[in-house]
């Protein structure tokens, strides 16, 4: 792997990207302030940043992902409420139960292939107190998650807009978990300005792949950002020198986004060579970003086993299924290293 202390091919996420050297030396020189106070100007530089760049009024720096979505979930529902989300989406499956902890909020899951949620299961999903004799929560936010975690999917922009106005007819705010939004944006080829547009909030991750070291930005309308300040704030998510980090992110949207169609790419590869294998099998209708879903004939645990005897880490997701994230730190040679020890595996 390139600009990456191991010698072992880390395919597990996008998450285990470290700083490249332009970047370190961007956080070691950052001007910083007290983010708490308002005053850290690297902070509210990268906040204004990715506001303009995604529309929205306002931004607020954040140590994760799972706090954004749990600062938004919170700044848009009140206790009793019911947020709708896919069975697979990260905030149900991946943050702890925050939503009912947290917030306080009961969830209606929507299915889908894919981690995707179609229109009218969302439009079905909401429920309302009135007219129920009291027996329903109230639905006030639409979760979505674009791209989903699951096997390189993501939305076309027809259904994210049909998802937002259906939220919206129904008296819901509609949320977007980002994480990954621009590697949804390359794939698609929409500018994530146009692609969040109807959107209330949402949220993207620095630390995926864009490879910043830590750190997630919430936007929308300076209201709600305004409160979601406060839920950070009680969830301990203040941060004083934060312009150290903030410094990382504005060197990622700086460098690292058009650099993820090389991700995608390489993504493709493998899966293409995989795919042709007789043990190994790829959608290869979804696989458009930088996530690869094998089904494998043999259990998915041996098959993590046999890759890391060879040096490669991947992530095994249920008995038959292996995921791998392809990054900035993996090269040309590490994909075609992959295949082989895929291929020896069978």
């Amino acid at each position: 792997m390139r600009d990456h202390p191991s010698k072992r091919i880390d395919l597990r996420s996008d998450t285990v990207t470290q700083p490249v050297p332009a970047m370190r030396q961007a956080m070691s020189t950052a001007e910083v302030g007290d983010d708490v106070l308002g005053d850290d100007p690297t902070v509210i530089e990268l906040q204004n940043r990715v506001a303009e760049m995604l529309g929205k009024e306002a931004a607020l720096f954040v140590p994760s992902g799972t706090m954004s979505n749990a600062i938004a979930i919170k700044s848009q529902t009140k206790p009793g409420d019911e947020i709708v989300a896919h069975k697979k989406s990260h905030i149900y499956c991946y943050e702890g139960g925050g939503y009912a902890t947290l917030s306080g909020c009961s969830i209606a899951l929507v299915d889908g292939e894919n981690g995707l949620m179609s229109p009218n299961s969302v439009k079905k999903a909401i429920r309302k107190v009135a007219g129920s004799h009291a027996h329903y929560p109230n639905g006030s936010l639409v979760c979505v998650e674009n791209p989903p975690m699951y096997g390189g999917a993501f939305y076309s922009q027809q259904d994210l807009d049909e998802i937002c106005n259906i939220a919206h007819d129904n008296e819901c705010k509609v949320h977007l978990d980002g994480a990954r939004i621009f590697n949804a944006s390359i794939a698609s080829g929409i500018d994530v300005n146009k692609m969040t547009d109807k959107f209330d909030t949402v949220s993207i991750c620095l630390s995926k792949g864009l490879g910043a070291p830590v750190g997630s930005v919430l936007v929308g309308d300076t209201k709600t950002i305004a409160e979601a300040h406060r839920w950070r704030k009680m969830f301990g998510g203040g941060m004083r020198q934060a312009g150290i980090l903030a410094a990382a992110g504005l060197y990622v949207l700086d460098n690292h986004i058009n650099r993820m169609s090389e991700d995608h790419i390489r993504a493709r590869v493998l899966a293409e060579n995989l795919n042709s294998m007789e043990k190994y099998h790829v959608n290869l209708e979804i696989t458009k970003t930088n996530i690869v879903f094998i089904r494998c004939d043999e259990g998915s645990e041996t098959i993590v086993d046999k890759l890391a005897s060879k040096g490669i880490d991947i992530t095994s997701i249920d008995d038959n299924i292996v995921r791998v994230v392809i990054h900035l730190h993996i090269t040309d040679e590490d994909i075609e290293n992959t295949i082989n020890a895929f291929e020896d595996a069978q």
